[in-house]
């Protein structure tokens, strides 16, 4: 308890110190000041990392605004496997209509996500230690906890964003510790990431391509021919902003892809740094909507 209310006021000091610095939408910054007790008090039973669960909170349910979470308390996208005797919910993901828990509370959620992370093929994870962010963060994505490939950087990115792993020490950081970071938002850099040795960079909520392209001295046109975009505009958020040509095809191996809720062939595309016009011309008559199965090969 001593914890959970010392890491409450040092929650309090950084939510005020990110939301004056980064002018972030208040969806993300409410809901971590309404969870971040939540998930310091999952870690505390289970050593799963605060800053972990938050960040998958975070992503999973659009700071708790997609459906699964509105309408099934679901924050965490757990389908419902052989054993769940609970409520449901029908949502498209990897394939069309998909079966989702439901629960009563979010709390319910915020539990049954760290027991399911019991299971057998993420024992490995706990051998590292709480404060481990990125370890985790790779390792959910290698134990297969989604299909996404760049899942563990945008955990990563959400984490560092938000400096989640504030919550994973039992004294939160010291005093210098905390300069160093608001130190850090204050220059708004991106990290710059590589996969299938596309560089890119991942988009927090409200950002625009032009500001992107003006802090890498980039035009911007240019910019939005590498994103398949024809107009500056906000970019969906944590998604991948490429900074330099996709590829033609998708990475091998993955032969086929359902678009998703609050998906598009667009979303897709930039998920696997794939070109949209040949994500398009595998699928001609297919429609851009929730469902829809795509070839990807």
């Amino acid at each position: 308890m001593r914890l959970i209310k010392r890491m409450a006021a040092i929650g309090a000091i950084l939510l005020l110190s990110v939301s004056w610095l980064q002018g972030a939408p208040d969806a993300y910054m409410d809901y971590i000041e309404t969870y971040h007790e939540m998930a310091i008090g999952q870690q505390e039973a289970y050593g799963i990392p605060a800053s972990i669960t938050l960040a998958q909170g975070l992503l999973e349910s659009a700071a708790g605004r997609s459906t699964l979470a509105t309408r099934g308390n679901n924050h965490f996208g757990i389908k419902c496997h052989k054993e769940w005797k609970g409520d449901t919910l029908l949502r498209s993901d990897d394939a069309p209509n998909e079966c989702f828990r439901a629960y009563k509370t979010a709390e319910e959620s915020f539990h049954d996500h760290s027991r399911f992370l019991g299971r057998k093929r993420y024992e490995s994870l706990y051998k590292l230690s709480p404060t481990d962010y990125e370890g985790w963060a790779k390792g959910l994505r290698e134990c297969g906890y989604a299909t996404d490939p760049n899942y563990a950087q945008r955990l990563i990115t959400i984490i560092e964003r938000y400096a989640l792993y504030l919550y994973d020490t039992d004294d939160g950081r010291k005093a210098e510790e905390n300069a160093e970071f608001i130190r850090a938002m204050l220059s708004t850099t991106h990290k710059v990431r590589r996969s299938r040795g596309l560089h890119y960079v991942i988009a927090a909520p409200g950002e625009k391509y032009s500001e992107i392209a003006k802090e890498f001295q980039i035009d911007t046109e240019r910019l939005l021919d590498y994103n398949d975009r024809k107009k500056d505009g906000k970019i969906k958020d944590w998604e991948e902003v490429y900074l330099e040509e996709k590829h033609d095809e998708a990475p091998t191996g993955l032969t086929k892809a359902t678009i998703g809720e609050g998906e598009s062939f667009h979303s897709l595309s930039q998920r696997f740094g794939m070109k949209e016009k040949a994500l398009k011309a595998l699928n001609p008559g297919v429609k851009d909507k929730a469902g829809s199965e795509v070839r990807l090969h």
